[in-house]
């Protein structure tokens, strides 16, 4: 069992070790291995899990929205999200926010705050989420990959000889896995900080350079044609098109800000003094401004480079040809970034079925014992069988249905649609609520409630855009050959 399932460990009352203070500096009030998390480490955790993939897509969602929708709909979910944000991070306590029991995971936050089915209703949410995030991160990846070797191709043979360019996603996805294979077996979360701050900087990277390349295509023109309205009713699209697109493109939006999934684990991370939800809160601002600022720009400036053609993927859809060296930086930056995002989403997955498998089978050696092995240059490091075969078996799995489902925007925007309300929207509200036992149909329980029920008929809407997207892709897909 990693150390981040361990439970609380037996106090020693010892005076001799109090007086050293060996158990005070080494544990923290729980018990458990003192956290050493800061604000900053955290904002590395929120910027790694938001500015990823979603805002390669944005350029395409803003080109369906237009210049009026397109921004205003970003900037209401940077706000929808920061807010409810904060809600949740006072949940990491309970009952005070400061000084009370810690909840470790979502769902130990919902048992705390509501209790009963809800909480079955919240692991179903997150948890699926968090299996279709590495899904999606699967598939992303190995776009990225296939779009330096295409790059090559294009700058070698020419543009216009895009069938002697084609390459199976398959094989970068193997890749992609193998490494998450490797990287699976870092214990927990606590041990993620390196690499989320590495993933953080690739995000950047690649969105600076995804930014510079729309700004250079903005001057360089022709200027492309844009609209208030987004893509055009027979001109660009028909009808029926517009209305389906329109709202997959929402669902996007909200899969760029997702980050509640993590947010409880996340917070687990952080030693105090400060109180958790302090820095919480300030690393939250953090990465939701931040978020924003890039967005806007990556969005928008994409927008006014390509015009109502922007594709689904503005680093990978080939809207860019050269200079194709810097095109490669920023595909190899996005899968840099995404090795480290899918670890983020993932270790949740990781460390609920290993708890869970601990407390059924607390004899199995298989799964508790841990055996310590010296690698050369990093120390000891604790080698555990099940998590050894569990994790590889996640891997694999998540490879393979990658494999079978490859769809870039409607996958975002159904995972966006799916996770939105109940974990970013309706959990933190409703558990507000309880915690202040605030009074039915005051001011502020009926525009909170107004809030959550908008923000469910938004996710129905653009999971149902999404399903139409996937069930189109799906007629003319066949599994295990997909090509780019």
């Amino acid at each position: 069992m990693s150390e981040f399932q361990k439970p609380s460990m037996y106090i020693d009352h010892n005076p001799s070790t109090i007086e050293n203070g060996d158990f005070r500096k080494n544990v923290d009030d729980d018990g458990r291995p003192k956290r050493t998390g800061t604000w900053l480490t955290a904002s590395a955790h929120i910027i790694t899990a938001v500015i990823g993939s979603g805002v390669l897509s944005l350029a395409w969602g803003i080109s369906q929205l237009g210049w009026v929708a397109g921004p205003i709909v970003l900037m209401i979910f940077s706000f929808i999200t920061y807010f409810t944000s904060t809600l949740l991070a006072d949940c990491y306590r309970s009952p005070d926010p400061v000084s009370g029991k810690r909840n470790y995971t979502y769902m130990d936050v919902v048992q705390a705050n509501l209790g009963g089915r809800k909480v079955q209703l919240c692991g179903l949410a997150q948890y699926g989420n968090l299996i279709g995030v590495t899904i999606g991160y699967t598939i992303i990846a190995s776009i990225s990959m296939v779009a330096v070797k295409r790059s090559n191709c294009f700058h070698k043979l020419g543009v216009h000889d895009h069938m002697k360019c084609h390459t199976s996603n398959n094989p970068f996805m193997i890749i992609f896995a193998c490494f998450q294979i490797l990287l699976s077996q870092i214990p927990n979360f606590h041990k993620l900080s390196w690499l989320s701050i590495l993933a953080a900087v690739m995000s950047f990277a690649y969105s600076s350079i995804g930014l510079g390349l729309s700004v250079a295509k903005v001057i360089d023109g022709p200027p492309a044609r844009t609209t208030l309205t987004g893509v055009t009713v027979g001109v660009d699209v028909s009808g029926s098109e517009k209305i389906w697109k329109t709202f997959q493109a929402i669902g996007d939006i909200a899969f760029a800000y997702a980050y509640s999934t993590v947010l409880v684990e996340i917070q687990d991370t952080l030693g105090s003094p400060p109180a958790e939800n302090k820095s919480m809160k300030r690393a939250t601002s953090i990465g939701i401004s931040t978020t924003t600022v890039f967005y806007v720009l990556c969005g928008c400036v994409g927008y006014a480079a390509f015009g109502n053609d922007a594709p689904g993927n503005f680093l990978t859809g080939f809207g860019f040809y050269e200079p194709f060296w810097l095109v490669d930086i920023a595909n190899i930056c996005i899968a840099i970034h995404l090795i480290g995002a899918y670890q983020v989403f993932c270790q949740p997955v990781y460390g609920f079925v290993e708890s869970k498998c601990a407390k059924r089978w607390p004899e199995s050696k298989f799964i508790n014992r841990e055996y310590a092995v010296n690698i050369p240059c990093c120390g000891a490091y604790n080698f555990n069988s099940f998590r050894l075969v569990w994790r590889t078996a996640y891997v694999v799995m998540t490879a393979i249905l990658a494999m079978l489902f490859p769809f870039f925007n409607d996958f975002l925007g159904l995972l966006g649609a799916a996770s939105f309300w109940p974990l970013t929207v309706y959990f933190p509200i409703e558990m507000y609520i309880a915690r202040t036992k605030m009074p039915k149909y005051s001011f502020t329980w009926t525009w909170m409630k107004i809030l959550s029920w908008i923000c469910l008929v938004i996710s129905l809407v653009a999971a149902a855009a999404s399903i139409q997207g996937l069930a189109t892709d799906v007629k003319k897909y066949k599994p295990f050959q997909t090509e780019q």
